[in-house]
C-alpha cells in the first residue's frame, strides 16, 4: 500500500474540489460514510462546514478519521 496521498475530485454543495489523501484515510472515510449513510460527498460537506479555517479539507479528514476511531468502544 503506497504512503502516496492519492488525489480525488469531491463535490461539496454543489462546488467541484479534490482532495488529497493516504489510501488507508481513503478506505475508513469510506467506510464512516457507509455507516452513517451517508455519501462522502456528504461527509465531506459536513466536516468541512465545521473545520473553521484553520486547516485544510484533507487535514481536517485526517483528523475526523482519527477521532472517530479513537472514539469507538473497540479501539
Amino acid at each position: 500500500m503506497s504512503a502516496r496521498p492519492v488525489k480525488r475530485s469531491l463535490t461539496l454543495r454543489g462546488h467541484r474540489t479534490s482532495v488529497s489523501l493516504e489510501e488507508p484515510f481513503w478506505q475508513a472515510f469510506r467506510e464512516i460514510a457507509a455507516e452513517r449513510g451517508l455519501t462522502i460527498n456528504a461527509l465531506a460537506a459536513e466536516i468541512d462546514t465545521a473545520r473553521g479555517t484553520d486547516a485544510g479539507l484533507a487535514s481536517a479528514i485526517r483528523v475526523f478519521v482519527l477521532d472517530h476511531y479513537r472514539r469507538r468502544p473497540d479501539g
